[in-house]
């Protein structure tokens, strides 16, 4: 078979950026090619699914602020395809004294990352919230939450394949080369079109 563009491995990396292209190019025909029998067999279906509220990251920088914007874009993806989620929450927790400049250094981070909801509590609001939790001081994070990321992603795969693209599984990529007959450029900007090979 013959695509326009070909997205090498149907994790929920590739299903996602296979999904925004399509999106955005409807007239080329699309593929993603998998090596294994279904979509996110590997780490996108195996890790602790955690929807990240974007606390840790360093004030400006493009990870906090994707971080944020994810998580927020991410809880709108799951209402809208009816993707079971928890917004549970989260504790980071100082024990010791010599902790809470270190807490109060991260709450102040979060601030300036515009992180929603977040508070410092003390131990007798830990307690409340967990009970099998001790701590002098807490920053509660509400916005964090948990999802299974194997659905989130097998949701892309049916969104990418009702935009009208192709997943290949069993198709281990083995070999890529330019074809030999590719012009130096073509008329929609493309400048070599590439063969890709399998095992079969």
């Amino acid at each position: 078979s013959s695509f326009d563009v070909a997205v090498v491995g149907a994790g929920i990396v590739g299903l996602a950026a296979a999904r925004e292209l399509i999106q955005r190019h409807p007239s080329l025909a699309f593929a993603v090619l998998e090596k294994e029998q279904e979509p996110a067999y590997h780490q996108s279906g195996h890790n602790s699914g955690v929807i990240h509220s974007g606390i840790y990251y360093t004030p400006g920088s493009l990870k906090a602020k994707l971080c944020v914007q994810g998580a927020a874009l991410c809880y709108k993806y799951c209402d809208q395809k009816g993707i079971p989620y928890k917004q549970c929450g989260k504790l980071i927790v100082a024990v010791e004294h010599d902790e809470i400049p270190r807490l109060k250094a991260l709450y102040e981070r979060g601030l300036q990352n515009n992180v929603p909801g977040l508070k410092l509590i003390g131990a007798k609001e830990i307690q409340e919230k967990e009970p099998f939790c001790r701590g002098l001081m807490a920053l509660d994070s509400p916005y964090t939450g948990i999802v299974d990321y194997k659905q989130v992603a097998q949701s892309y795969a049916r969104d990418f394949q009702e935009a009208g693209g192709t997943i290949l599984t069993d198709f281990e990529v083995t070999n890529m080369e330019m074809a030999k007959e590719s012009s130096p450029e073509s008329e929609d900007g493309l400048k070599y079109p590439v063969i890709v090979r399998n095992k079969k």
